[in-house]
């Protein structure tokens, strides 16, 4: 018999998928010789794809990932450390 209640939540299912899909489209603009962070904000502000490179299939693992939702979380992260 279990004492407390469990809790489900797809959002740390989707932010943890979020994470490694970032690390993954960060990682392979490093390999590549970019500055990760710099491009990565260039798409975020321009929603304009070619900013990240199809190195590891980069540019469609980052398009996979609702803008809106990973500046939300890239703000809460900021705000919260």
């Amino acid at each position: 018999m279990l004492d407390g209640t469990r809790k489900f939540s797809l959002v740390d299912e989707s932010n943890k998928e979020m994470k490694r899909t970032l690390t993954a489209v960060y990682d392979a603009l490093k390999e590549k010789g970019y500055n990760p962070i710099n491009q990565i904000v260039g798409y975020l502000l321009s929603e304009d794809p070619t900013y990240i490179t199809n190195h590891n299939n980069a540019r469609s693992l980052i398009c996979k990932i609702d803008r809106d939702e990973l500046m939300q979380e890239l703000v809460q992260y900021y705000l919260d450390n």
